[in-house]
Protein backbone atom coordinates (compact mmCIF):
# COMPACT_ATOMS: atom_id res chain seq x y z
CA UNK A 1 0.00 0.00 0.00
CA UNK A 2 1.33 3.46 -0.89
CA UNK A 3 2.16 5.83 1.94
CA UNK A 4 -0.35 8.42 0.72
CA UNK A 5 -3.20 5.90 0.56
CA UNK A 6 -2.28 4.58 4.01
CA UNK A 7 -2.35 8.10 5.42
CA UNK A 8 -5.72 8.80 3.79
CA UNK A 9 -7.16 5.68 5.39
CA UNK A 10 -5.69 6.68 8.73
CA UNK A 11 -7.31 10.11 8.42
CA UNK A 12 -10.71 8.57 7.68
CA UNK A 13 -10.50 6.25 10.69
CA UNK A 14 -9.26 9.05 12.94
CA UNK A 15 -11.90 11.59 11.85
CA UNK A 16 -14.73 9.03 11.95
CA UNK A 17 -14.58 9.07 15.76
CA UNK A 18 -15.28 12.84 15.89
CA UNK A 19 -14.14 15.96 13.98
CA UNK A 20 -10.43 16.82 14.34
CA UNK A 21 -8.21 19.88 13.91
CA UNK A 22 -5.42 20.01 11.36
CA UNK A 23 -2.96 19.99 14.26
CA UNK A 24 -4.52 16.81 15.67
CA UNK A 25 -4.49 15.06 12.29
CA UNK A 26 -0.87 15.98 11.60
CA UNK A 27 0.14 14.70 15.02
CA UNK A 28 -1.76 11.44 14.52
CA UNK A 29 -0.05 10.92 11.15
CA UNK A 30 3.32 11.99 12.50
CA UNK A 31 3.80 14.48 9.64
CA UNK A 32 4.12 18.24 9.17
CA UNK A 33 0.88 20.21 8.93
CA UNK A 34 1.50 21.09 5.28
CA UNK A 35 1.66 17.38 4.40
CA UNK A 36 -1.55 16.67 6.29
CA UNK A 37 -3.22 19.70 4.70
CA UNK A 38 -2.30 18.54 1.20
CA UNK A 39 -3.83 15.09 1.74
CA UNK A 40 -6.92 16.60 3.36
CA UNK A 41 -7.48 18.96 0.43
CA UNK A 42 -7.49 16.04 -2.01
CA UNK A 43 -9.93 14.13 0.20
CA UNK A 44 -12.19 17.18 0.52
CA UNK A 45 -12.31 17.57 -3.26
CA UNK A 46 -13.28 13.88 -3.55
CA UNK A 47 -16.03 14.28 -0.94
CA UNK A 48 -14.48 11.92 1.61
CA UNK A 49 -13.68 14.67 4.13
CA UNK A 50 -15.49 17.91 4.94
CA UNK A 51 -14.83 20.88 7.23
CA UNK A 52 -17.22 22.65 9.58
CA UNK A 53 -17.50 26.31 10.48
CA UNK A 54 -14.78 25.93 13.11
CA UNK A 55 -12.30 24.48 10.64
CA UNK A 56 -12.57 20.95 12.09
CA UNK A 57 -12.33 18.00 9.70
CA UNK A 58 -14.84 15.14 9.66
CA UNK A 59 -15.86 12.37 7.27
CA UNK A 60 -17.63 13.53 4.11
CA UNK A 61 -21.11 12.73 2.89
CA UNK A 62 -19.79 10.80 -0.11
CA UNK A 63 -18.21 8.29 2.27
CA UNK A 64 -21.57 7.79 4.00
CA UNK A 65 -23.17 7.09 0.64
CA UNK A 66 -20.52 4.55 -0.30
CA UNK A 67 -20.89 2.86 3.07
CA UNK A 68 -24.63 2.51 2.57
CA UNK A 69 -24.10 1.06 -0.90
CA UNK A 70 -21.62 -1.45 0.53
CA UNK A 71 -24.07 -2.53 3.20
CA UNK A 72 -26.78 -3.06 0.60
CA UNK A 73 -24.55 -5.45 -1.34
CA UNK A 74 -24.59 -8.12 1.35
CA UNK A 75 -26.43 -9.23 4.43
CA UNK A 76 -24.91 -10.58 7.61
CA UNK A 77 -25.71 -14.20 6.83
CA UNK A 78 -23.94 -14.08 3.47
CA UNK A 79 -20.78 -12.93 5.23
CA UNK A 80 -21.00 -15.53 7.99
CA UNK A 81 -22.08 -18.60 6.03
CA UNK A 82 -18.77 -19.50 4.30
CA UNK A 83 -16.97 -19.22 7.63
CA UNK A 84 -19.29 -21.58 9.49
CA UNK A 85 -19.22 -24.06 6.60
CA UNK A 86 -15.43 -24.20 6.87
CA UNK A 87 -15.59 -24.53 10.65
CA UNK A 88 -18.13 -27.35 10.42
CA UNK A 89 -16.12 -29.18 7.77
CA UNK A 90 -12.95 -28.81 9.83
CA UNK A 91 -14.45 -30.14 13.07
CA UNK A 92 -17.24 -32.36 11.76
CA UNK A 93 -19.73 -30.78 14.18
CA UNK A 94 -22.96 -28.83 13.83
CA UNK A 95 -22.43 -25.06 13.76
CA UNK A 96 -25.14 -22.42 14.24
CA UNK A 97 -25.33 -18.64 13.97
CA UNK A 98 -27.81 -16.54 15.95
CA UNK A 99 -28.42 -12.79 16.22
CA UNK A 100 -30.23 -10.46 18.64
CA UNK A 101 -33.43 -9.16 17.08
CA UNK A 102 -35.59 -6.75 19.09
CA UNK A 103 -36.18 -8.53 22.43
CA UNK A 104 -35.39 -12.02 21.11
CA UNK A 105 -32.41 -14.00 19.86
CA UNK A 106 -33.00 -15.70 16.52
CA UNK A 107 -31.23 -18.51 14.65
CA UNK A 108 -30.30 -17.30 11.16
CA UNK A 109 -28.00 -20.04 9.84
CA UNK A 110 -27.03 -23.64 10.57
CA UNK A 111 -24.67 -26.24 9.09
CA UNK A 112 -25.27 -29.90 9.99
CA UNK A 113 -22.75 -32.30 8.45
CA UNK A 114 -23.53 -36.00 8.11
CA UNK A 115 -22.88 -38.02 11.27
CA UNK A 116 -23.16 -34.88 13.41
CA UNK A 117 -25.95 -34.07 15.82
CA UNK A 118 -29.22 -32.96 14.20
CA UNK A 119 -30.83 -30.14 16.15
CA UNK A 120 -34.51 -29.28 16.34
CA UNK A 121 -33.70 -25.60 15.94
CA UNK A 122 -34.87 -23.87 12.75
CA UNK A 123 -33.75 -20.83 10.81
CA UNK A 124 -35.88 -17.92 11.99
CA UNK A 125 -36.74 -19.70 15.24
CA UNK A 126 -36.23 -18.17 18.66
CA UNK A 127 -33.35 -19.32 20.87
CA UNK A 128 -34.29 -20.77 24.26
CA UNK A 129 -32.49 -18.01 26.11
CA UNK A 130 -31.60 -19.61 29.43
CA UNK A 131 -30.12 -22.79 27.93
CA UNK A 132 -28.21 -21.87 24.79
CA UNK A 133 -24.54 -21.08 24.34
CA UNK A 134 -25.32 -18.45 21.67
CA UNK A 135 -27.62 -16.54 24.00
CA UNK A 136 -24.98 -16.47 26.75
CA UNK A 137 -22.32 -15.32 24.27
CA UNK A 138 -24.56 -12.48 23.06
CA UNK A 139 -26.05 -11.39 26.38
CA UNK A 140 -22.69 -11.30 28.18
CA UNK A 141 -21.52 -8.47 25.93
CA UNK A 142 -24.65 -6.65 24.77
CA UNK A 143 -25.74 -3.32 26.29
CA UNK A 144 -27.61 -3.45 29.60
CA UNK A 145 -31.00 -2.24 28.35
CA UNK A 146 -31.06 -4.74 25.47
CA UNK A 147 -29.96 -7.54 27.79
CA UNK A 148 -32.76 -6.85 30.25
CA UNK A 149 -35.32 -6.71 27.45
CA UNK A 150 -34.23 -10.11 26.14
CA UNK A 151 -34.03 -11.64 29.62
CA UNK A 152 -37.64 -10.60 30.19
CA UNK A 153 -38.54 -13.28 27.62
CA UNK A 154 -36.57 -16.05 29.35
CA UNK A 155 -38.73 -18.72 30.99
CA UNK A 156 -36.08 -20.44 33.13
CA UNK A 157 -37.96 -23.73 33.17
CA UNK A 158 -35.94 -26.83 34.05
CA UNK A 159 -35.48 -28.71 30.79
CA UNK A 160 -32.69 -30.95 32.14
CA UNK A 161 -30.98 -31.37 35.53
CA UNK A 162 -28.32 -28.93 34.27
CA UNK A 163 -30.70 -26.12 33.29
CA UNK A 164 -30.28 -22.71 34.88
CA UNK A 165 -33.61 -21.98 36.55
CA UNK A 166 -33.27 -18.44 37.92
CA UNK A 167 -32.49 -15.08 36.41
CA UNK A 168 -29.95 -14.20 39.09
CA UNK A 169 -28.03 -17.43 38.51
CA UNK A 170 -28.08 -16.82 34.76
CA UNK A 171 -26.74 -13.28 35.19
CA UNK A 172 -23.87 -14.68 37.28
CA UNK A 173 -23.13 -17.10 34.45
CA UNK A 174 -23.00 -14.17 32.03
CA UNK A 175 -20.36 -12.53 34.23
CA UNK A 176 -18.23 -15.66 33.91
CA UNK A 177 -18.73 -15.67 30.13
CA UNK A 178 -17.68 -12.02 29.93
CA UNK A 179 -14.52 -12.85 31.86
CA UNK A 180 -13.45 -15.77 29.66
CA UNK A 181 -14.73 -14.48 26.30
CA UNK A 182 -16.84 -17.49 25.29
CA UNK A 183 -19.81 -19.52 26.57
CA UNK A 184 -20.99 -23.10 26.81
CA UNK A 185 -24.15 -25.18 27.15
CA UNK A 186 -23.54 -28.16 29.40
CA UNK A 187 -26.59 -30.26 28.48
CA UNK A 188 -28.90 -27.47 29.61
CA UNK A 189 -31.39 -27.63 26.73
CA UNK A 190 -31.10 -31.32 25.90
CA UNK A 191 -29.13 -33.73 28.06
CA UNK A 192 -27.70 -35.51 24.99
CA UNK A 193 -25.92 -32.42 23.64
CA UNK A 194 -23.45 -29.73 24.64
CA UNK A 195 -21.97 -26.72 22.91
CA UNK A 196 -19.49 -23.87 23.01
CA UNK A 197 -20.24 -20.40 21.61
CA UNK A 198 -18.57 -17.04 21.07
CA UNK A 199 -19.73 -13.57 19.97
CA UNK A 200 -19.25 -11.91 16.60
CA UNK A 201 -18.54 -8.16 16.60
CA UNK A 202 -19.40 -5.48 14.04
CA UNK A 203 -17.70 -2.28 12.87
CA UNK A 204 -19.05 -0.32 15.85
CA UNK A 205 -17.66 -2.82 18.40
CA UNK A 206 -21.18 -4.12 19.05
CA UNK A 207 -22.27 -7.75 19.27
CA UNK A 208 -23.67 -8.69 15.87
CA UNK A 209 -24.45 -12.28 16.87
CA UNK A 210 -22.84 -15.49 18.09
CA UNK A 211 -21.64 -18.79 16.66
CA UNK A 212 -21.96 -22.13 18.43
CA UNK A 213 -20.49 -25.61 17.94
CA UNK A 214 -22.78 -28.42 19.12
CA UNK A 215 -21.98 -32.12 19.61
CA UNK A 216 -23.37 -35.33 21.09
CA UNK A 217 -22.23 -35.52 24.71
CA UNK A 218 -21.49 -39.24 24.37
CA UNK A 219 -19.42 -38.69 21.23
CA UNK A 220 -17.62 -35.51 22.33
CA UNK A 221 -17.67 -34.59 25.99
CA UNK A 222 -17.61 -30.97 27.06
CA UNK A 223 -13.99 -31.15 28.15
CA UNK A 224 -12.97 -32.40 24.71
CA UNK A 225 -15.24 -29.87 22.99
CA UNK A 226 -13.48 -27.04 24.86
CA UNK A 227 -10.34 -27.92 22.92
CA UNK A 228 -12.13 -26.49 19.87
CA UNK A 229 -12.42 -23.04 21.47
CA UNK A 230 -9.36 -21.74 19.52
CA UNK A 231 -10.99 -22.84 16.23
CA UNK A 232 -14.24 -21.18 17.26
CA UNK A 233 -12.53 -17.93 18.22
CA UNK A 234 -10.45 -17.89 15.06
CA UNK A 235 -13.70 -18.10 13.08
CA UNK A 236 -15.52 -15.39 15.04
CA UNK A 237 -12.48 -13.13 14.79
CA UNK A 238 -12.28 -13.58 11.01
CA UNK A 239 -15.96 -12.75 10.63
CA UNK A 240 -15.71 -9.76 12.96
CA UNK A 241 -12.76 -8.34 11.05
CA UNK A 242 -14.64 -8.81 7.79
CA UNK A 243 -17.52 -6.83 9.31
CA UNK A 244 -15.12 -3.98 10.01
CA UNK A 245 -14.47 -4.71 13.66
CA UNK A 246 -11.47 -2.92 15.10
CA UNK A 247 -10.50 -4.44 18.47
CA UNK A 248 -10.43 -2.02 21.37
CA UNK A 249 -11.13 -1.62 25.06
CA UNK A 250 -12.85 -4.37 27.02
CA UNK A 251 -13.34 -6.41 23.85
CA UNK A 252 -9.59 -6.70 23.37
CA UNK A 253 -9.16 -7.83 26.96
CA UNK A 254 -11.81 -10.53 26.66
CA UNK A 255 -10.27 -11.82 23.43
CA UNK A 256 -6.84 -11.86 25.01
CA UNK A 257 -8.12 -13.91 27.95
CA UNK A 258 -10.01 -16.30 25.68
CA UNK A 259 -7.09 -16.95 23.37
CA UNK A 260 -4.35 -16.57 25.97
Amino acid sequence: MSQTVARAIQILEYCSEHPRTLKDIAADLGVHRTTASRILQTMIEAGFVRTDERGYFGVGFRLAGLAQSALEQFDLRSVVHPHIVRLSEHLGHTVQFAVPEASRIVYVDKVEPEQSISLNTRIGGFVVIHTAGVSKAILAFIDDARRESILDNATFEQRTPNSITSRSEFVKRLEAVRAQGWAEDNGEFDIVSNCIAAPVWDHADRVAGAISITTFREKTGLEELRRSVPDLLATTMSISLELGWKPKGETVQSWARATG
